[in-house]
Formats: C-alpha cells, sequence, structure tokens
C-alpha cells in the first residue's frame, strides 16, 4: 500500500485489541532440522471425534475462535448494511421458484426444482411424454433439524423403483446413505454411515455398491448393500491399503459394468464388475503403474480408455476388448496430439463424445463409430466455458451440454450428433435483470519471469475507466490440474457493478494450457503458481487496469496457500487479501501421515517425511513457515471448523503467527464457520451471507464502502 492510502477499517479497530493466540512453544527435528512451532496446540488431537461431533472440541481452542469470530463480528459491524444490500441483490439475481431442464431414462424424466424461497432442492421426476411431478426428495423438509445439510447422492434405481440418497449433516463429508421406497416415500429403518455419499446400482435394482470412510476420514473399502439386509454384513468388494490413494466407484455409460477408480494426483488403476453378476471378483483393467493415468467408459463390447500411457502428456484414447485385463491390448483410436488436452469423454451406442481443451479454450468432439466421421462444437467468445453433461440413456444420438462465459448466462443445450442441431432449452434467468452489452469480456496475457504467457481473463462495465484508478479484484487457484473456467457467476456483478475489474488469472498448477501447464506448477516447479500470479498483478498495473493498492488478491483451499505466499513474497502488490479455508500449514500437514489427505497430496507436493530435498522445498515456501516481521495487507481469513480437506487449526496458526509478526497497523480478520466444512455455509442463500462478507471486506478496503 502506498502511504497515502487510508488503512482500512481503521476506525472500527481503534480501541480493539485483537485476540493472541497463546504461544505454547513445540520443538520438532525433522531430517536433523529443527525447528519450534508456537501454535501447534491449535490443532484437536481428537480432531477424528470433532468431526463428527463438534461439541467435543478442546474448550481452550473453542474459546479462541470465538474470541476470533467475535472481533471479526465487531470490525465488520459497520458494514451490516451494506452486507444486508449486497445479500438482497444476489439473491435477487437468483430465480426463486428454479428448476432445471428434466433428463429422461425409460419412461420418466428425473430432474430438480426449488419452491419460493427454498435452500434446498427438491428432487422430481415425471412421466416422460407428459404429467405432473412426483416429487421424491424434499431437501428443504430433510435439513429442517439441522444447522448444515449437504446432500450427496440422489440416484435411482434401473427399475425406477426407489432412490438412494446420502447427507452430511456436519460438514466434514461423511455421509449417511438411505434407500427410499418412492411407491410409499418412505425411507428404509437402516441406514449406512461414514460413506463417501455416491452409489451406483446393480442391474437387478436388487443392491448397490458404495464406499466407506475409515476413522482418518479416507475412502479406503467398496462395499456391496443387498437390499434389506443389515449395513453391518455387508460384503466387502475391495479394499486399498495404501493410504495415499484416493478411491470411488461410478459406472460405465450403458449401465454394464461398475467401475472401482483408486487413484492419487498422479496414479490411477480400475476394477470392473459386472452390474448383473455382483457376486463376481472385481476384474483389474491395468494394475497401477506411477504417472499413467487412465478412465474408462464402453459401447458394444469394446472399452473406451481416456490415458496418458507411452507418453501421450495431454491424454489420447484407446480401445481395448470389453474382457481385457492388460495394457498390452489397448490401441489408439484418438491419437495423443501435444497441445490438445482431452478433459472428458462418452460413449454413446454410436458415437464417442469427449471434452478439450486447446489454447486455453474448450470445446467438444463428436466421433461417429461407423465411419470415423469427426466435427467440433465450439463458440465464438474470447472467453467462455463448456460443460459436457451427458445423458442417462446409451442408445440415443443426444447429448446435452452447458455453455457460459463472464457475461453471458448458462444456456443449456440439447445436441443431435447425427443433424448437429442445436436445440437451447434453457437459459439462466436472472430475474433482477442483465444486460450482457454493459460489460467487457476480455482474454489478456502476463508475461512471467521464465518468459512463459499466463492468460488472464477480465470482466469490468463498459464505463469502469481503465486508468488505474478501478479496484480489482484478483483471482487464482493453481494447483491439481484443476483449471478455473471463464464462466458466468452472478454474484461476481455485486463487485464489477460497483466498479471493480475481475480477474481471473490461469496460473502454472492448472491444466489451463494443457498439461504441461500443471507439471510447470508442483512438486520442484510449485513457485511458478506463485510467480504466475504476481506478474499477472504486475501486467494489470502496467496496462493501466488497476494499481498494486488496489488490487484484492482471492483465493481458497490450495489458492489460500497461493494467498499466503503472495503474502510473503510480495505483499506492496496487493491492498488486500481473502484467503477462504487456506492450506498454508502446508509443511506440518504434508510431515503428518494422519491426516485425511496428507499420503494421496505427496505427489503433488512432494513427500517431506521421506525426502529432505522436498522437506526443504516444501518449508522453502509454505506460507505459515514463511511469516516475517514486516508489513501486510489487511486480510480476511476464512475456515470451517469440520472441514476434513484444510483443516482449521491450518489457518488458526497462520493468523496467530501474523498477528504476531507483522509491522503494520492493518487488520487480520479470522472467521470460522463453526457449524460448517469446507465448502462453507450449506443452501443456496445461506452462502451468500458469506460471499456478501468477502465482498463488504473487498469494498471497503479499496474505499468503496
Amino acid at each position: 500500500m502506498t502511504d497515502q492510502q487510508p488503512i482500512p477499517f481503521a476506525t472500527a479497530a481503534a480501541g480493539r485489541t485483537a485476540p493472541e493466540a497463546e504461544r505454547r512453544p513445540l520443538e520438532l527435528e525433522t531430517h536433523g532440522i529443527r525447528r519450534t512451532d508456537d501454535y501447534a496446540w491449535l490443532r484437536a488431537p481428537n480432531w477424528q471425534e470433532v468431526f463428527k461431533d463438534p461439541r467435543v472440541l478442546d474448550p481452550a481452542i473453542r474459546s479462541h475462535l470465538d474470541a476470533e469470530n467475535a472481533y471479526q463480528a465487531a470490525i465488520l459491524e459497520p458494514l451490516g448494511s451494506l452486507r444486508e444490500a449486497l445479500i438482497a441483490e444476489m439473491r435477487g439475481r437468483i430465480k426463486e421458484d428454479d428448476s432445471s431442464v428434466p433428463a429422461s431414462d425409460g419412461e420418466w424424466s428425473y430432474g430438480v426444482s426449488y419452491r419460493q424461497g427454498a435452500e434446498y432442492p427438491r428432487f422430481v421426476r415425471y412421466p416422460r411424454h407428459g404429467g405432473e411431478p412426483t416429487v421424491m426428495l424434499d431437501g428443504e423438509r430433510e435439513a429442517a433439524d439441522v444447522s448444515y445439510f449437504s446432500l450427496g447422492d440422489v440416484a435411482h434405481s434401473p427399475d425406477h423403483a426407489r432412490i438412494a440418497w446420502s447427507r452430511d449433516d456436519k460438514g466434514s463429508e461423511y455421509y449417511a446413505i438411505s434407500v427410499r421406497e418412492l411407491e410409499t416415500g418412505e425411507d428404509a429403518e437402516t441406514r449406512i454411515e461414514d460413506t463417501s455419499g455416491s452409489v451406483v446400482w446393480t442391474a437387478r435394482s436388487d443392491g448397490f455398491f458404495y464406499v466407506r470412510m475409515d476413522a482418518n476420514h479416507r475412502p479406503s473399502r467398496v462395499f456391496y448393500h443387498a437390499l434389506g439386509s443389515d449395513p453391518a454384513g455387508d460384503r466387502l468388494i475391495y479394499e486399498e491399503t495404501d493410504s495415499g490413494f484416493f478411491m470411488g466407484v461410478s459406472e460405465t455409460q450403458p449401465g454394464e459394468h461398475a467401475v472401482i477408480h483408486v487413484h492419487d494426483h498422479q496414479t490411477s488403476e480400475a476394477w470392473l464388475i459386472p452390474l448383473a453378476n455382483p457376486a463376481a471378483e472385481p476384474r483389474l483393467l491395468a494394475p497401477r503403474e506411477t504417472a499413467v493415468e487412465y478412465d474408462v467408459d464402453e459401447a458394444n463390447g469394446t472399452l473406451y480408455i481416456l490415458t496418458n500411457a507411452d507418453g501421450a502428456r495431454d491424454f489420447k484414447i484407446a480401445t481395448a476388448p470389453v474382457n481385457s485385463s492388460s495394457r498390452d491390448e489397448w490401441a489408439d483410436y484418438v491419437p495423443h496430439e501435444d497441445g490438445r488436452l482431452i478433459l472428458d469423454h462418452l460413449a454413446l451406442k454410436s458415437h464417442l463424445v469427449w471434452l478439450e481443451r486447446r489454447d486455453g479454450l474448450p470445446r467438444i468432439v463428436v466421433k461417429r463409430f461407423a465411419d470415423g466421421a469427426e466435427h467440433a462444437i465450439a463458440f465464438a467468445e474470447e472467453a467462455y466455458s463448456l460443460g459436457l453433461g451427458g445423458t442417462y440413456e446409451f442408445d440415443t444420438n443426444t447429448i446435452r451440454f452447458t455453455y457460459s462465459s463472464p457475461t453471458t448466462p448458462t444456456q443449456t443445450f440439447d445436441y443431435d450428433l447425427e443433424s448437429r442441431e442445436r436445440r437451447l432449452l434453457k437459459t439462466q434467468e436472472v430475474p433482477s435483470g442483465h444486460d450482457p452489452d454493459a460489460y467487457v469480456t476480455r482474454r489478456i496475457l502476463a508475461l512471467a519471469a521464465d518468459g512463459e504467457s499466463v492468460p488472464v481473463t477480465l470482466l469490468y462495465a463498459k464505463d469502469t475507466p481503465l486508468d488505474g484508478s478501478a479496484p480489482l479484484m484478483l483471482y487464482g487457484y493453481g494447483a491439481y490440474g484443476i483449471t478455473i473456467p471463464a464462466s458466468f457467476s452472478t454474484n461476481v456483478l455485486s463487485l464489477v457493478d460497483r466498479g471493480f475489474v475481475y480477474a481471473t488469472a490461469h496460473i502454472r498448477g492448472g491444466k489451463d494450457k494443457g498439461f504441461r501447464w500443471y507439471e510447470a506448477g508442483r512438486r520442484e516447479h510449485k513457485t511458478n503458481t506463485f510467480t504466475d500470479f504476481i506478474a499477472a498483478a504486475d501486467h494489470l498495473v502496467a496496462e493501466g487496469f488497476t494499481r498494486y493498492d488496489r488490487i484484492v488478491a482471492q483465493g481458497g483451499s490450495a489458492g489460500g496457500m497461493l494467498m499466503g505466499a503472495v503474502a510473503n513474497l510480495a505483499p506492496e502488490k496487493f491492498g488486500a487479501i481473502v484467503a477462504a479455508v487456506p492450506f498454508v500449514d502446508v509443511l506440518n500437514t504434508m510431515l503428518d501421515d494422519t491426516l485425511p489427505l496428507t499420503p494421496p497430496e505427496w505427489p503433488e507436493w512432494g513427500n517431506p517425511i521421506a525426502s529432505e530435498e522436498d522437506f526443504r522445498r516444501i518449508a522453502a515456501y509454505s506460507p505459515y513457515d514463511n511469516v516475517e516481521a514486516k508489513r501486510y495487507p489487511a486480510m480476511l481469513v476464512l475456515a470451517g471448523l469440520t472441514d476434513p480437506r484444510v483443516t482449521y487449526w491450518e489457518p488458526a496458526k497462520w493468523v496467530a503467527k501474523l498477528r504476531e509478526r507483522k509491522t503494520d497497523g492493518n487488520v487480520i480478520l479470522f472467521r470460522t464457520n463453526m457449524d460448517a466444512g469446507h465448502a462453507g455455509a450449506s443452501g443456496r442463500f445461506n452462502r451468500l451471507e458469506e460471499i456478501a462478507l468477502i465482498h463488504a471486506f473487498s469494498l471497503h478496503a479499496m474505499g468503496k464502502a
């Protein structure tokens, strides 16, 4: 910040003392390297129990979190009217009685709808050829008695007689599965606890496969549940003994096989079980091989395998016989092309469909099995997002996809794979009104220090002055190969309409420019993620979009690590920082192999337990370990008490250390949602309160409130 910029929140903070966490030094030694962690005590030793029952949290820890919440609430109290106005206008952009376009399956069509004012959806079905809807599950009713509610899966059985559905009422992502008879609307008495939430029905609709979480919140075992039986006796189908691998279960498009997926961030394998014979032993498609990934679908007795095997860095699609159990039987069908990243694929009776990205933009490609003819579905905007929605059915020539851009509300299309006709089914309604022509979407390129070009997507109102005076929110993520789409967001408009430029930096660590973009932002190359984000800020200032002290940086989860890293590297280049559920205690977390995500994350960051080189590299950028005695911008930090992905104590420790060491008068505000986890508040309107909190903080920090 410049000396002329007023200190945000100075008036509200006057006379108030920020909470100070007690220092309880814990001496640690790894690879002969000694260090001290003053705030390790904030990690609850019974964290597994807290995930399931937050009431068992250590009173000393709860007292500290409560004090932080009270301080944050007091500082932001003068912005109460602004937050209420923001909530009202964001809610005004949501169609309250919205509904999806139903998707057909056999004699029925399935969809979701909302009642006016409802936080949670109803899952409904209609007779395919017309008739009144039947409510299968009312989320609002199911959530009535809990402070947090998240639906996992709602899966109808192939005979359409039942649904299996799952719920999490703590935010800890332990889902309980129930089975409901659709004729009566009643659930069976038994529930299956501690699952990942997803189910795959058998072909005869007499049972389903599911994944159970272990005590350390890891998906480690696949079970089969026969309807009417006691879940305690469910048959174990597969157990993963390597704690470094995630696991899930799905089904192929024709419903012939259940697929058990086993993977970390660079290696995968799949096991197939015929859904007509759930008693069959799982069959391994190809043994896991480090750095080889694959995913499988099938059609007409052939497997279609999306893979990076044989050096296909940006992935290819291979075929194999349906009974294949070796990579030796794989043959290229859609060959690898460098710079053409294949993201997903879908096999139908007569066509193969895949989603790919070229030059940072997505498109859908269709290939006819009969003659190999290909064509692509693409759009002309400078930046946009596509989603391949697929279909319940296999023998169909129709797929569904969605399109949006920062200025264009989401559109849902049905697409005929033979006639190539796009049929617009729905355009997202913005009840309070939206004029796309009042805004500008741009894609620009920022030059990184090593010569790479970093894409940056911009959204701003046409009348926003581009003379350096505009405030700018710069969002980034940059991890796990996740690409941040250039999609439409009604909530962002509350900033843009108040003069903000909204920028998304597509930094290394994602796959925005192919798989190499991901490789160049992980492990030994991780710092590219941070310097790319800083390069984006530099470019936006150089091009006159804003000034350094007018930039609010925002990121969450691994993007919260990004916020912590850039705060340490270049605090003078940001006027404020918003870090949501930030992964900032990287070194300690990667050294704790009891935590849910630590072993599976080692391929992403490195294993500091086994490798001194990895230890030193992570220690050099881990935000918590690199807090220094210097000026930091104003910050808003958000956490969830039952978050199993980024545990609450990471941001709690980070904030405590920042307060201890920083040399400026800028506020650091820390809010822990005591009733939620990684995703924050549940419900489509409740979550607006957290977004309004971020917006109000950002507007005030930039002198706009």
